[in-house]
């Protein structure tokens, strides 16, 4: 099992980070990259053309080989989820009468774009509710999710734990209903991937998206997308000069190219070589491969076992283990209990952790330890 990685972060002593969900601390190692790469413009000169590709085509493979993908010129570079999410909203079809299916509750950016495309091309957003009872939560709603889509879906969206409490998909059967109807499937990984694993080739996604600034644990605004073969011929959402065929030829840049570099190279985001936080990404990305996510989960649920076991005696409800998260799950509040208030006494212990619709969402990682569970199940109680 994975040690205690707390000694790589500068996380105060006194302070009980249970909220990576919210957003992840750099490591050390991490923010030196960021430093590094910053001090890089300080004498332009020394950087050449092929420091505007050598980095990305890193990325690109990290990330494929954290989702076991096969092929890194899948993997485009992309700003934020909702960048990757308007590139699959552009580029799937989706008819009048067809319906797209979403979960009850999911983030706003994967909703936003599928609301918007129902507007324009005249089809239903389909939104699945999880049951009322606690008992069976994760399950029923599995359960629903798959006989929602029928021979109309167009698109499922949905990510592969449910952004306020954890609740997981079980996407592989939710791939297989979707290809049986022709549907297409796109996750955003940005609540899973790089702490649960994730598995392109059984899971066979048509778009993935994950932002990096969570469990990838790497800057705010980058992100990585996986883009399978419904979008080889596709439009981007801008024309940038780094995604044409030949673009490694400066000089050649007048003679203006129409084929675009292979893959998902297309899809990137202008400007991607960002000389600061293109290392801090690869930092971060490395560290979670040396990690390896099945290890964090591991770490995650003997570390919180304490904390279930005491919760429940006090009234507090959490998913099924097999129908969540280890790294992110929801505390749900006995009746009467006001939750804003706990969150509140929760800041004053300098206790964190997140209010996402009725839970209380509780998210460690590798740099927590059994004080900041201690420290959370103390003020609780």
């Amino acid at each position: 099992m994975l040690p205690c990685l707390r000694s790589r972060f500068s996380l105060p002593d006194d302070e009980h980070y249970l909220n990576c969900a919210y957003m992840s601390p750099i490591s050390v190692a991490v923010e030196a990259a960021g430093i590094t790469g910053v001090a890089r413009k300080r004498v332009p000169s020394r950087l050449s053309t092929s420091d505007f590709f050598t980095e990305s085509d890193r990325a690109r493979a990290l990330f494929a080989r954290l989702v076991n993908a096969p092929d890194p010129s899948r993997v485009a570079i992309i700003p934020a989820a909702s960048y990757g999410l308007a590139i699959a909203a552009r580029n799937l079809p989706a008819a009048s009468g067809q319906n797209i299916v979403v979960t009850h509750e999911q983030f706003p950016a994967n909703v936003h774009a599928w609301r918007r495309l129902a507007e324009t091309r005249r089809v239903d957003v389909r939104t699945v509710r999880p049951p009322d009872a606690p008992e069976g939560r994760g399950r029923e709603w599995n359960a629903r999710l798959l006989e929602a889509i029928d021979r109309h879906t167009a698109i499922v969206a949905l990510g592969h734990v449910h952004w306020t409490d954890g609740t997981r998909f079980d996407l592989e059967a939710i791939g297989r209903r979707a290809r049986e109807v022709g549907a297409a499937l796109v996750v955003d990984g940005t609540q899973s991937v790089g702490a649960m694993p994730f598995d392109v080739q059984a899971i066979q996604p048509d778009a993935l998206v994950c932002a990096t600034y969570k469990w990838l644990m790497g800057p705010y605004s980058m992100g990585f997308a996986y883009l399978g073969p419904r979008f080889d011929a596709g439009e981007p959402l801008e024309e940038t000069w780094i995604g044409r065929a030949g673009s490694e030829n400066f000089k050649e840049l007048v003679n203006y190219r129409d084929d675009y570099q292979p893959g998902a190279v297309r899809y990137d985001v202008g400007e991607r070589t960002n000389f600061a936080l293109m290392p801090m990404a690869i930092a971060g990305l490395e560290q979670v491969l040396e990690w390896q996510p099945a290890r964090v989960q591991e770490y995650d649920a003997a570390l919180t076992a304490p904390l279930l076991e005491r919760v429940g005696a006090l009234g507090y409800t959490v998913e099924d283990a097999a129908y969540r998260g280890a790294h992110l799950f929801g505390l749900r509040a006995p009746a009467g209990v006001d939750i804003t208030a706990v969150n509140d006494r929760l800041r004053a212990r300098k206790v964190h952790v997140s209010l996402r619709g009725s839970a209380i969402r509780v998210s460690p990682h590798v740099y927590n330890d059994a004080r900041d569970i201690d420290a959370l199940i103390d003020a609780l109680g």
